[in-house]
């Protein structure tokens, strides 16, 4: 069997194997709702498909499995994560309080590239919604808010859970009235940001991420 290349790293750039191409392959089809919650992961299948040998594709499994987004059951393989209604509402209360922690630390001190950062998300989001119904994930607004508290660790911790929540999330932010509501969410909560009032950006993002549980619990309940 023909496996992709590996890259190797030079000058500390970040060597891309065979493992990460599986590993980012699964968590897409995951994410796209190719892989639904509770679904078995066929092994045989998947490596056929993506080319590679079970060795490669079994670590990206483990990998998944320490994000949240697969469980795996003894002598019975892999499954896509479900995660219930209460998890989902104890996740989005952690997830609450690391980003509006991390807003208010942002609006005391407010660093240009932040500023840029998140005007660069809110015009991508605005050019892609013109013709794709989903909310760009690679654009996270989120992701970029909390990186302006320049914190590893809340980083790390908003990465955890959203491993937890993608799964909702991501089906959420693809029903196109919710993606168009989110956007302009994103509008008000980026000038309350940009103006330095905190209590009305925490208020705001708050508001905006329950919205966001109830969205993606109205789905699971489907």
């Amino acid at each position: 069997m023909t496996e992709p290349p590996t890259t190797v790293a030079r000058g500390g750039l970040r060597r891309t194997t065979v493992r990460d191409v599986a590993e980012n392959a699964i968590r897409e089809m995951i994410l796209a709702g190719e892989l639904s919650p509770q679904t078995r992961l066929n092994e045989v299948t998947i490596a056929e498909e993506l080319g590679i040998s079970r060795g490669p594709l079994r670590e990206a499994i483990q990998r998944l499995a320490s994000e949240g987004l697969l469980e795996i059951v003894p002598h019975k393989g892999a499954f896509v994560t479900a995660v219930e209604e209460k998890e989902l509402r104890q996740l989005y209360e952690l997830r609450i309080a690391i980003e509006t922690y991390s807003a208010r630390k942002a609006c005391a001190s407010l660093p240009p590239a932040g500023r840029q950062a998140i005007m660069q998300a809110l015009e991508g989001a605005q050019t892609a919604l013109k013709s794709d119904a989903a909310y760009p994930a690679d654009m996270d607004f989120h992701r970029s808010l909390v990186a302006m508290a320049d914190n590893a660790a809340l980083d790390q911790a908003l990465r955890e859970v959203n491993a937890k929540i993608s799964i909702a999330r991501r089906r959420s932010a693809r029903e196109p009235a919710r993606a168009r509501e989110a956007y302009q969410e994103h509008e008000a909560i980026a000038e309350a940001l940009l103006a330095g009032h905190a209590a009305r950006t925490a208020k705001l993002l708050e508001a905006h991420l329950w919205r966001s549980f109830e969205s993606a619990v109205a789905l699971l309940l489907r």
